[in-house]
């Protein structure tokens, strides 16, 4: 079949990659436009648009497609039998929606219709869901509201965070999106409907993923541990608080359990009230901070202007001192 490829970031590439590989022909790539990404100003081209670039496609960046006639009409002119949609980032209008022979499909990163919209991963971890997964949905004009056509679920692991999950989540979108495409021709050449499954019939509840907002990567020190958790997996590496008036990213930390605040070595921070605090700096380990309910241990974070940085190292780097505070 002849495709037109729908997507902007590195999490599309695998899906498309699986496309070239595989007996369909994708005919063209549409991309967002590129962007102003560094500090001088540089236009950076979409991972998807680079990639797209070295398999010598042709490849569209239009800044609107919503009544674009140009590019419409450019699109009807290449006679297409699929779009494949995935993390494009733009809702497709009714006017291209009804452009390709037999539809356009999305993959979408959740267990429809729980997180539907922009950030359906990142959602997912910080709600502390247990499973997520990859629903391949006939698209129309809703935001994430199509039939489904095949659907996979994973359970998420407590060790996943956004970088973890989002690989996972984009090899089975290739993989489904691979196998849907086998159905589709398949009740094509048969003539019959391919077996769509409505949202609305799966007992699930409805929820939406929001954009995330450059207020959403602070970390609340007066939230609780749990939330304060799973915040920094699901927008890692990005979660950050301010420490001596420099950023300071926060990418990995650990509870510490009411059990192991009984051991010897914790006794010192059984009184925690005020959060945001570093109650005690620990060898070995990392640093001590209280939340609204249980301390934690800063394990990785990255300051302003310098590398990476873990428990010794980390100490080392930022010389922490007791009773200093955090600022959310």
């Amino acid at each position: 079949m002849r495709i037109i490829f729908w997507g902007t970031p590195e999490y599309s590439i695998a899906s498309l990659d699986i496309f070239i590989k595989s007996k369909h022909e994708v005919i063209a790539v549409v991309s967002q436009p590129d962007k102003k990404r560094s500090r001088g100003n540089k236009l950076i081209s979409s991972p998807v648009k680079s990639f797209a670039e070295q398999e010598s496609l042709k490849i569209y960046t239009p800044a609107k497609i919503r009544d674009n006639t140009n590019f419409i009409n450019e699109l009807k002119s290449l006679s297409c039998d699929l779009f494949i949609v995935i993390a494009y980032g733009k809702i497709l209008p009714k006017e291209i929606l009804k452009i390709p022979k037999f539809g356009c499909w999305n993959a979408h990163a959740s267990l429809l219709p729980r997180w539907r919209g922009a950030a359906p991963i990142q959602w997912s971890l910080i709600k502390g869901d247990e499973f997520t997964g990859v629903g391949i949905m006939k698209m129309n004009e809703g935001l994430d509201t199509g039939d489904l056509l095949l659907e996979e679920k994973i359970k998420i692991d407590n060790n996943d965070n956004l970088s973890t999950l989002s690989e996972k989540l984009s090899m089975l979108s290739a993989k489904l999106f691979l196998n849907a495409s086998s159905l589709l021709e398949e009740n094509i050449n048969k003539n019959t409907n391919s077996q769509l499954t409505k949202q609305n019939t799966l007992g699930r509840e409805i929820t939406y993923a929001r954009m995330i907002e450059k207020s959403d990567f602070k970390v609340d020190w007066s939230d609780e541990a749990i939330k304060i958790y799973r915040k920094i997996k699901a927008l890692y590496p990005r979660a950050n608080t301010t420490f001596r008036n420099k950023n300071l990213k926060i990418l990995k930390i650990k509870i510490l359990s009411s059990d192991e605040i009984k051991n010897e070595k914790y006794l010192f921070i059984n009184n925690y009230s005020k959060p945001g605090i570093i109650l005690s700096v620990i060898e070995n380990e990392g640093i001590i901070i209280s939340t609204k309910t249980d301390p934690i241990i800063l394990l990785e974070a990255k300051l302003e202007g310098k590398n990476i940085s873990s428990k010794n190292q980390l100490i080392q780097q930022l010389k922490p001192s007791v009773g200093e505070n955090l600022s959310d």
